[in-house]
């Protein structure tokens, strides 16, 4: 059941790889909607701990650290460093952004381990996994690709298929090889701990159960998972980079990443009161049943993630924990689904992707158009899609002509009549009174959203606030009324500030740079969410700040620009994955002997009338022109390659094309973007030397 009225929130955000940086996907998935509900528990007064970090094990990372040429550890810093500072600058409010490389961490994981192997929760067990005979070593499920036996991606990951989303085990893989040697690896015994998830099934479905508020896509993974039946999962591995197992003569193995991963959320907790208080000490209540002698009812553990870590965070985490005994468990896993890019699927591997750090460097100062835009289309029950043509509509419709539109009205015309300060409100009309009734609504409807995990639910209400400020100032209209009845514009103005600032308290969690400017701008302090709504809310008398525009108007060039770089990039990621045709069957040298290439000059050339590829080249081989008809004409134009040396293969067949007679073929090598290049010699060689 869910816990209600809590003392104090656990609140983590997924721990990602640190073996690339971060993707509006990442941050559409769980980063946006943990942060913007963070901070709205925050604006209520509540006590919150904020916890995430990079998770810096697992073969994904040394698959980084080899194709970059580094370390395991140059990768991770690498990584760790970008992307802390690009949440940074986004927003998000992490209390503490920690890394799993950290000593507090490796001893949290080792003392967990080690006290469920001395409970004797683990089962040992001696299993074939495969091996690289190669590489000789054992191969990790990420070490290991072939054909998925649902969907046949050739492709696929030893634990799962990209194309698909199947979870996966090595052992279904059909044609597995090797990515350490291309290989086909071996079978070979090797000894591992498991968890016990079937004997566990009871105990974890008796609290999946528990929990039938938990949003559908979650609540009915979970039961897909408890239908099929839990099977054991080993929790160490046979590799070099990890946390070492805690037991005697367990050289060459690690903790399972998903085993020691979550505890770092519990890591974490310990390095933020580190390095806020010098100690660890009071880390328990945020993660104990009894801690400070409460029940386990004081503190709500959320956990913020994306669909393909539900099964980790509502099973196997919660299942650690229970056989530990003394933790609490989630209370909620609101996890997102997808969210795809410009009708495709975001892919780190194809580059098809919009990067945080390229994003904050190339729209500096819109930090909040990318929270707005991501929070107002979040995949909150199905998969969604970023395009940048909506991310510019977004901005221009809704941040500029609605949000943006009413602040400024509303400040600008308190300059203009009111001399920058908050006027008296007088005499009420039944339209303020209204307005005023809506006003005071709106908080707890927008609260109600936050508290259910709606978000894309309480963005809207934010906006209908800000449409209702607009609509009172068209219904009300100052700007005419200020000629006859100036005391009656004062109470306009005063309705329409208390709505402005209203409106910035309620929009913080999704716009705190923009929030904190009309903060600033206002003179307001007490920002607390209950404050939301009075009519008062700003004193008669307050200055206001000078009049500036809160979001700005988008051009076609810079979205035409963000469109066109990312099919660059998906262009350039496909040139860089083409790989070297192979070798043609053998000949002899008798066959070879055959050709008769030779050096030529290329003396004329003009296109060919009626076609698209062809050139008619005059070629010069020493001892006499011969005519070629060469399908170069789509990479070279005839006054570009007069003069130019090349190959030529004297003695092929004639051919006849377009009603005239090839003699000969020039020689061209083809790049990976299937451009042309002239095969040249390396000097000025005479016309008509032969090449053997």
């Amino acid at each position: 059941m869910p816990i209600t009225n809590p003392k104090r929130y656990t609140v983590t955000a997924a721990l990602i790889y640190a073996n690339g940086p971060i993707h509006i996907g990442h941050l559409a998935g769980c980063y946006i909607p943990a942060d913007i509900y963070v901070r709205y528990l925050r604006s209520q007064g509540r006590e919150v701990a904020f916890i995430s970090g990079t998770d810096e094990h697992g073969v994904p990372i040394t698959i980084r650290a080899k194709k970059e040429g580094m370390t395991p550890q140059e990768v991770v810093d690498k990584y760790y460093t970008q992307i802390d500072a690009a949440f940074k600058e986004l927003g998000i409010s992490f209390d503490i952004y920690s890394r799993t490389s950290k000593a507090v961490h490796h001893k949290t994981s080792q003392e967990i381990f080690r006290d469920l192997y001395d409970k004797g929760v683990f089962v040992e067990e001696t299993t074939e996994q495969y091996y690289d005979e190669t590489a000789q070593q054992f191969l990790a499920d990420r070490y290991i690709v072939g054909t998925c036996p649902v969907c046949a991606n050739p492709n696929a990951y030893g634990d799962q298929c990209e194309r698909c989303g199947s979870t996966l085990s090595p052992l279904e893989l059909k044609d597995p090889r090797s990515t350490l040697s291309g290989a086909k690896p071996v079978l070979k015994a090797t000894k591992n701990w498991y968890l016990p998830l079937d004997t566990m099934q009871p105990d974890i479905e008796s609290y999946v159960n528990s929990h039938s508020e938990w949003k559908t896509n979650v609540f009915g993974q979970c039961q897909s998972w408890l239908k099929d039946g839990l099977k054991p999962r080993a929790m160490t591995r046979d590799l070099d980079w990890g946390i070492k197992v805690p037991v005697e003569d367990t050289d060459g193995k690690v903790l399972y990443v998903w085993f020691e991963a979550p505890i770092g959320y519990i890591s974490a907790t310990k390095d933020w009161l580190l390095q806020k208080n010098g100690s660890e000490d009071g880390w328990e209540k945020w993660w104990k049943k009894n801690a400070e002698g409460e029940d386990n009812s004081q503190t709500k553990l959320v956990h913020f993630i994306g669909k393909d870590n539900i099964v980790f965070h509502c099973i196997i985490f919660p299942a650690m924990l229970m056989a530990e005994g003394n933790y609490i468990l989630a209370d909620n896993v609101p996890a997102n689904e997808f969210m795809n890019l410009e009708g495709d699927k975001i892919s780190t591997s194809r580059n098809w992707a919009v990067w945080l750090h390229e994003y904050l460097n190339e729209l500096p100062g819109k930090q909040d158009v990318l929270r707005y835009v991501l929070a107002a289309n979040a995949p909150e029950t199905k998969d969604s899609e970023f395009t940048w043509k909506d991310f510019q509509t977004r901005n221009n419709s809704e941040l500029v002509g609605i949000y943006g539109n009413f602040i400024n009205r509303a400040v600008v015309l308190t300059q203009k009549f009111c001399e920058s300060t908050v006027p008296a409100q007088g005499e009420l009309l039944e339209i303020d009174l209204n307005v005023l009734r809506d006003l005071a609504a709106f908080p707890a409807k927008i609260a109600e959203s936050m508290e259910n995990y709606r978000f894309r639910e309480a963005l809207s209400l934010v906006m209908d606030l800000a449409r209702t400020g607009n609509k009172y100032l068209a219904d009300t209209q100052p700007w005419h009324v200020i000629k006859t009845d100036p005391a009656r514009v004062n109470t306009i103005l005063n309705i329409s500030l208390q709505i402005a600032a209203s409106l910035a308290i309620v929009s913080e969690p999704v716009l705190p740079f923009t929030a904190r400017k009309i903060f600033d701008q206002f003179g307001l302090r007490d920002t607390n969410w209950a404050n939301a709504g009075r009519p008062d809310l700003l004193p008669e008398g307050s200055a206001i700040g000078e009049s500036a525009l809160l979001f700005e108007k988008i051009e076609d060039t810079v979205i035409e620009k963000q469109v066109q770089k990312l099919h660059d990039a998906k262009r350039l990621n496909e040139l860089e994955s083409k790989t070297v045709s192979e070798v043609r069957p053998e000949i002899q040298y008798d066959d070879f002997c055959k050709m008769d290439i030779r050096v030529a000059t290329i003396t004329e050339a003009e296109v060919v009338p009626k076609s698209k590829k062809l050139l008619k080249l005059k070629v010069d081989i020493g001892i006499e022109q011969r005519t070629v008809l060469s399908g170069i004409s789509e990479h070279f134009k005839p006054e570009e390659i007069i003069g130019r040396k090349v190959l030529y293969l004297a003695n092929l067949a004639p051919r006849k094309m377009m009603g005239m007679e090839s003699h000969g073929m020039i020689l061209m090598a083809e790049d990976r973007d299937g451009s042309l290049a002239f095969v040249q010699p390396g000097k000025d060689v005479w016309n008509g030397a032969t090449v053997s």
